[in-house]
């Protein structure tokens, strides 16, 4: 996996951009529309019981919408701050602790785990949310070491520092990322 994660090549931040954004429309449509409404289509088909509480579907959209701004918003800031984009083989070249990243190491992930939440509770889904929260352990054990690596392998110091006052998944209020 090592291998995966290559430095961005030299681009405007527009293009960073509008890459970084096509990488969330098709992240977005897989892992959060057509994936979850597989999953609920199987629990339909088991006649499985749907979550239901008041609100429920507004909940869900607030929440949704809330993680994917952070989620869109971490995506440019790594985009035009870091000089590429969320995906490991076209990664940000400067490391970047503003923004969302400023209160904790992976706000995508957060944001990604957050939105299939909300997904899962729109639909009524348990099982949607069971896939979010998987995703967030795979996330964890299989992805989390090797972009630390990386980011360790290229940064030194500078992320150990990062790393070392940030938190990985629970937002602290007031940042001590310096650099």
């Amino acid at each position: 996996m090592k291998n995966w994660f290559r430095p961005a090549g030299r681009r405007s931040a527009k293009n960073n951009v509008t890459r970084t954004l096509l990488q969330s429309a098709v992240f977005w449509g897989l892992f959060l529309w057509l994936i979850p409404i597989a999953i609920h289509n199987l629990e339909s088909a088991l006649d499985w019981a749907a979550l239901r509480f008041d609100r429920q579907v507004t909940t869900g959209w607030i929440l949704f919408a809330m993680c994917g701004s952070l989620g869109i918003s971490s995506g440019v800031t790594l985009a035009v701050q870091g000089a590429g984009t969320p995906l490991p083989m076209d990664t940000a070249r400067k490391l970047v602790i503003r923004g969302p990243f400023r209160y904790v190491r992976n706000p995508m992930a957060v944001a990604g785990i957050g939105q299939g939440i909300a997904v899962g509770v729109v639909l009524g889904s348990g099982l949607v949310i069971a896939y979010s929260l998987a995703g967030a352990v795979i996330w964890h054990v299989a992805v989390r070491p090797h972009e630390e690596a990386d980011l360790l392998d290229r940064f030194a110091e500078d992320y150990r520092r990062y790393r070392d006052s940030t938190n990985l998944w629970i937002p602290k209020l007031r940042s001590r990322a310096h650099l």
